[in-house]
């Protein structure tokens, strides 16, 4: 398709020893050759597909850089289009002039994610594998590269395909019934069609099931900090992260909205969730922030619960509140007892509280209450931990916790995930259409009205993969790519 040439710094800016800039279009050769003079004196036109030249940049008889520029011949290229890349040296200076001197000679800046979108539309990938990309150069753990390599490689694609695949000729078998409907002609065999569809209804299930565990890879685990205010639910994020991310006061009330951030935890990415104190309040806008941590709460797939051990005659409230926002079936908790070094003789420095084969005798009378408290409230958490966060003492044994109960599903998973909201919202709409053929298969419903929700899934199920799409939908979706990806 005819396109006009675009460029972009691929590589992020700031310091370092080299920097990308990629040309893309019909007349990348032709303009970078304007700019560039190889030691071999040669044209860039006449140079193979995947070769080096080594040369340098020029603005009139001015030198910009020493370079090297890397030719990729169309279609074997990433966009599918004659394409360069120049390796410079990484000068915000060199780096502007060159792009500068491109534009000047016929080239334009790129959007975001134009030369993926450019990639998609040349056939070289389809949609889902290109908002893969994405999902790999923002994956921050083995299990979400894992996921989006394969998802890069076709393997969601792949099964989509053969779904496609079938429902297209099941339709294509209907469609010729209806062509013979006076002479009553029946192409499509019923029980082989109510099999294909029980087989892609189970498929499409799997898929579907999967995504919570996909938005987990993708997106980190979500951990609510739960409780009571000043019970030191900032104190703890900024100790997790290891940075001041949250503001800390003795001041009940300090936290007026959910602040969140991501670790990566021995390989799993989690995403801790700092809530607003829980209390009764007039205030308009505390009263604002303790309802969105009851929806963060409610989001949440292991809650935090922080109790204070200087305020005991708080616990049995701050657990029967928890106990009634949550889905004991959906959601773990662990319950922190937080400031325990205010009841012990510590030494003012040291990394450990508590051997959990050797709990001390007073936090153990503390555990045990708590424990009570829980059991007479219907919670089961998975643990009850004694820590203090202003002291970084326990956050192992938090960490240690979290991992256990949260890494086996994340870093163990072969199976084809869906990770994308997009992708996630038309497999359920495919899966209500198909629904609906089984139900008029089981009713007789006339061949017409069957295809019609089969026409429906198979537009749903094309959507994904972009068989099926529009200038909008593209629109979005690449404008959350990087420059120059």
């Amino acid at each position: 398709m005819e396109q006009d040439t675009i460029c972009a710094l691929a590589t992020p800016s700031g310091s370092g020893a080299i920097a990308i800039i990629r040309v893309s279009g019909n007349d990348s050769l032709e303009i970078t050759d304007k700019i560039f003079k190889s030691g071999r004196n040669d044209s860039l036109k006449a140079a193979e597909g995947y070769s080096v030249r080594y040369g340098t940049i020029f603005d009139g008889e001015g030198v910009v850089d020493q370079v090297l520029v890397t030719v990729f011949r169309s279609p074997a290229s990433y966009t599918g289009e004659d394409s360069v890349e120049i390796s410079c040296h990484c000068s915000p200076f060199i780096i502007k002039e060159i792009l500068s001197l491109l534009i000047k000679n016929g080239s334009r800046m790129a959007l975001a994610g134009e030369f993926t979108q450019r990639a998609f539309l040349n056939g070289k990938m389809d949609l889902a594998q290109a908002e893969a990309v994405a999902d790999l150069i923002a994956s921050e753990t083995a299990s979400a590269h894992r996921v989006a390599i394969s998802q890069m490689r076709g393997g969601f694609s792949s099964e989509l395909s053969s779904m496609r695949a079938n429902l297209l000729e099941i339709v294509a078998l209907m469609e010729l019934e209806l062509d013979f409907s006076e002479e009553e002609v029946e192409f499509a065999d019923r029980k082989h069609l109510r099999s294909l569809l029980d087989e892609t209804l189970a498929h499409i299930g799997e898929l579907i099931s999967g995504f919570k565990l996909g938005n987990v890879i993708k997106n980190g685990v979500p951990v609510a900090i739960a409780g009571a205010t000043n019970t030191g639910k900032s104190t703890l994020l900024n100790a997790i992260l290891g940075e001041e991310r949250a503001i800390v006061s003795p001041i009940h009330g300090t936290t007026r909205d959910y602040i969140e951030d991501t670790v990566n935890i021995d390989g799993t990415l989690f995403r801790f969730i700092d809530t607003a104190g829980i209390r009764t309040t007039h205030e308009t806008l505390e009263t604002i922030g303790i309802e969105r941590t009851f929806e963060k709460i409610r989001e949440a797939s292991v809650v935090l619960l922080m109790l204070d051990v200087t305020r005991p005659d708080n616990f049995d409230d701050s657990i029967n509140t928890l106990t009634l926002k949550i889905d004991p079936s959906q959601q773990q908790v662990i319950i922190l007892i937080n400031k325990c070094d205010l009841v012990l003789d510590l030494p003012k420095s040291g990394k450990g509280l508590i051997d959990p084969d050797d709990i001390d005798p007073i936090l153990g009378k503390y555990v045990e209450n708590v424990s009570e408290y829980a059991t007479s409230a219907g919670l089961s958490p998975i643990a009850i931990i004694p820590i203090s966060a202003g002291r970084h003492l326990g956050l192992d044994s938090i960490k240690k916790t979290l991992h256990s109960i949260c890494s086996i599903g994340v870093t163990n998973s072969k199976s084809v995930l869906v990770t994308n909201l997009r992708h996630f919202e038309a497999l359920q709409n495919a899966h209500s259409a198909l629904i609906r053929v089984a139900e008029g298969l089981e009713s007789t419903l006339p061949t017409d009205l069957l295809t019609q929700d089969l026409r429906e899934a198979l537009h749903h199920l094309g959507t994904i993969t972009g068989a099926i799409t529009t200038d909008e939908v593209l629109g979005e979706i690449f404008s959350r790519f990087c420059i120059g990806k």
